[in-house]
């Protein structure tokens, strides 16, 4: 370092470059293309697309979007649009087609056979037994979060060091 300069400004800032390793630079390319999916749910997503989102090649985004969040990029999103038709059944009187349009189903056979495969009911059958709850809303999406849809990792905390979910509420 130089002589000390007089004044406000001692010298040029000298910035540090924060270096990820692979490991968590493959992490933060894929989180940014899961921003973009809970982002944009309700629209046509691919996966080139979301590879392309994360700086990948569609067989490796697959591969290791897996082997991070434990389910396919494919099933994550249509998980997501489950929860969020979930919440619309719940809280509204709109017909399950139009939800099923809304959160990004363009078939409402794969949205009623998806939803039954995720939360165990079919959507009607779902509106009927739920009701809806005065507490915020992310304790409703905690509660309400479909179980088993990874098994053997109900309630364990992903690799990626996401918190575990609750046991008994």
């Amino acid at each position: 370092m130089g002589p000390r300069r007089h004044g406000r400004f001692p010298g040029p800032v000298r910035r540090r470059l924060t270096v990820l390793s692979p490991r968590e630079d493959a992490n933060r390319r894929l989180l940014r293309a899961r921003d973009a999916m809970d982002r944009r749910y309700a629209q046509p997503l691919d996966v080139p697309a979301l590879a392309a989102v994360a700086y990948m090649s569609a067989v490796h985004f697959t591969r290791e979007f897996k082997a991070t969040f434990g389910e396919t990029p494919h099933r994550y999103l249509q998980r997501r649009r489950v929860e969020r038709a979930m919440t619309r059944l719940r809280d509204t009187d709109d017909a399950v087609t139009e939800i099923a349009l809304s959160v990004g189903f363009s078939s409402i056979g794969t949205f009623g056979r998806t939803f039954r495969d995720i939360v165990g009911r079919s959507p009607s059958e779902y509106r009927e037994v739920t009701r809806p709850v005065a507490v915020p809303g992310c304790f409703v999406r905690a509660w309400t979060r479909p179980a088993g849809e990874r098994p053997g990792t109900v309630g364990l905390p992903s690799s990626f060091g996401e918190a575990a979910a609750p046991r008994d509420l």
